[in-house]
């Protein structure tokens, strides 16, 4: 238990499980009260496994162990007003936001001419769309707050064109984009936005039919499989591993970093 946070209030999206459990638990072991939400039903367009309403329990659970608060909720970050309502909701029982972390979306991994139109629609409604709603939903209760921190949470394919995912590294470069955007505008509340753009990371996004679906993909052109390696010498990093930047851009330690895009990608970006 640290207090690299203590005293703050965070929101993570997708918190059920993976990645956004993982943010939401670093968080609160370093003192931050938090509000996780997750849509808890089946994932449009996705071959892999979506989350429960028993893994957002799970979740809530994790972080009552380390003495924090938490505030769960089930909504699709898709629907704004919902999305808005409970989150007022939740700042109206803990008092304040000061984080907001973006985590929720999704990932369709095929050829170009195997992407459907709905396909690209989820995508985009979810990692696009989504994001916004999750800013627009936050921002107001970070600007009463005196200042704060946003974090995108973006991809390695929005910083370099990972192959066989237009619909998603389209939506990530406009998260990144978005970030810059925002704190831009953001920036005189004395809040901050930046952009994370991890590697491969070991979540639920990787099960199911999805590590299929990329193999078969890439065997149709197999000179674009070595677009995924990493410089430096793994295969795949932790959850961990991505928590430890969103804690950081958290903190006050990075209380002059803003607009930027901060890569924990073991240098595939740059390979």
């Amino acid at each position: 238990m640290g207090n690299r946070v203590a005293g703050k209030v965070a929101l993570v999206t997708g918190a059920a499980r993976g990645q956004g459990r993982v943010d939401a638990l670093r968080l609160a072991a370093e003192g931050a009260d938090v509000i996780v939400v997750d849509v808890c039903a089946p994932l449009p367009s996705v071959v892999y496994d979506s989350a429960t309403p028993a893994d957002l329990a799970e979740t809530v659970d994790l972080v009552q162990q380390t003495g924090r608060r938490v505030v769960p909720a089930i909504v699709d970050i898709r629907d704004l007003e919902a999305l808005r309502g409970i989150v007022d909701d939740a700042v109206g029982e803990l008092g304040r936001l000061d984080i907001v972390v973006a985590n929720a979306g999704i990932c369709v991994p095929k050829p170009w001419d195997q992407v459907t139109p709905q396909i690209f629609a989820d995508t985009i409604s979810t990692n696009v769309t989504g994001t916004w709603n999750t800013v627009m939903a936050g921002a107001p209760h970070l600007v009463r707050a005196g200042g704060g921190s946003i974090i995108l949470i973006s991809s390695a394919a929005g910083i370099k064109v990972q192959p066989f995912m237009v619909p998603y590294t389209t939506s990530k470069f406009a998260v990144r984009g978005m970030a810059k955007a925002f704190a831009a505008e953001l920036g005189k509340h004395n809040i901050r936005v930046n952009s994370v753009h991890p590697t491969g990371v070991v979540t639920p996004m990787g099960s199911g039919g999805m590590q299929a679906e990329l193999t078969a993909a890439i065997a149709g052109d197999e000179r674009l499989g070595v677009m995924f390696m990493n410089m430096m010498p793994v295969d795949i990093t932790q959850p961990d591993d991505v928590a430890d930047t969103v804690l950081f851009l958290a903190s006050d330690e990075s209380r002059y970093v803003t607009a930027h895009e901060i890569c924990p990608d073991a240098g595939v970006t740059e390979f």
